[in-house]
């Protein structure tokens, strides 16, 4: 079968492959997906790039791709409730080494780690929504304990956390302020923001103050917690070394600290996702797709940014 792997780090077009692979075979508990579609996530190209050697380790080949959508095709003993045949979603553990990720032909996870994919989806929509739907909820919903009626910003809302934290607040009932290019404000009312703001001339000290900050980038986090009223909360999903800092030092705020967390969606989690994609409060937003031999040029798209929505990369049909 076809895999998308890492050779060295570095790159993308220096270090990403299609490579023939034997097919893997589910043990207990686990199962076997045909996948269709895999989405670019910000985990894909730190682990690309070599910025968590300290889980991926240095022996290569790697594989890419956290989340995909596809069908089942079989499963170890002991798994319940998932049949051959059945469309599902789901994420590779992204605190472990893969030699196959969601990049691939087939992949093999453990059953806790799939649910069943939204039926009115395409696979490439649905992938578009794994990570990027659960890691929004997971932010607005269990970390900020989002309440109806507050006044939320969403930074860098043109991403796929983003477009999704838009709905999700919208779908509350909150007032929404999105920050992010001023061509994409158009695309980002149709998702629900109530305001939207021009990072590149939208200072932070011009703007709120908010009950929540969800934050997308991972930087100037102190300007933008400045910004929350008495008791507000923000969270932050942009992770490096200066952005753990502030969290870290932002500590003695209290309530008012800058919350952040690492996103590890399970069955539970993406039946959450799943059920807002069916209630209409969350739609997938994709930009582009590209074919799995082409899966380089998809994480370059990434790290220009820029565009509306998500990176789908297209497995199979």
């Amino acid at each position: 079968m076809k895999a998308a792997q890492i050779t060295s780090y570095g790159d993308a077009v220096d270090v990403l492959r299609i490579n023939d692979v034997d097919r893997p075979a589910p043990g207990a508990g686990e199962v076997l997906v045909r996948v269709e579609a895999s989405s670019v996530n910000g985990h894909d190209v730190i682990v690309r790039s070599g910025e968590m050697k300290i889980v991926s380790g240095r022996r290569f080949p790697l594989g890419t791709g956290l989340d995909f959508a596809g069908v089942v095709t079989g499963s170890g003993t002991g798994v319940e409730g998932l049949r051959v045949g059945d469309r599902v979603w789901g994420t590779v553990h992204p605190r472990q080494r893969h030699t196959i990720g969601g990049a691939a032909e087939y992949v093999v996870v453990p059953a806790d780690r799939l649910a069943p994919a939204p039926a009115a989806l395409s696979a490439a929509e649905a992938a578009s929504l794994v990570v990027a739907g659960a890691t929004a909820l997971i932010a607005v919903r269990d970390t900020v304990r989002l309440a109806p009626g507050e006044k939320v910003l969403v930074r860098g809302a043109a991403g796929g956390v983003g477009t999704a934290a838009v709905q999700l607040a919208h779908a509350l009932g909150c007032q929404v302020t999105a920050l992010a290019r001023a061509r994409h404000a158009a695309a980002l009312t149709d998702l629900g923001a109530d305001e939207v703001l021009d990072h590149g001339s939208t200072t932070s000290d011009r703007i709120g103050p908010f009950d929540v900050v969800v934050d997308t980038v991972g930087t100037e986090l102190n300007c933008y917690r400045s910004r929350l009223a008495k008791r507000g909360r923000m969270v932050t999903v942009g992770l490096s070394a200066p952005a753990l800092a502030a969290i870290a030092a932002s500590s003695v705020y209290g309530a008012r600290r800058v919350r952040t967390f690492s996103a590890n969606p399970d069955a539970t989690v993406l039946r959450d996702v799943a059920d807002h994609v069916t209630s209409g409060a969350l739609r997938p937003v994709v930009n582009s797709v590209y074919p799995l031999a082409d899966i380089a040029a998809a994480h370059q798209a990434f790290e220009r940014g820029g565009v509306v929505g998500k990176h789908v990369v297209a497995v199979s049909e």
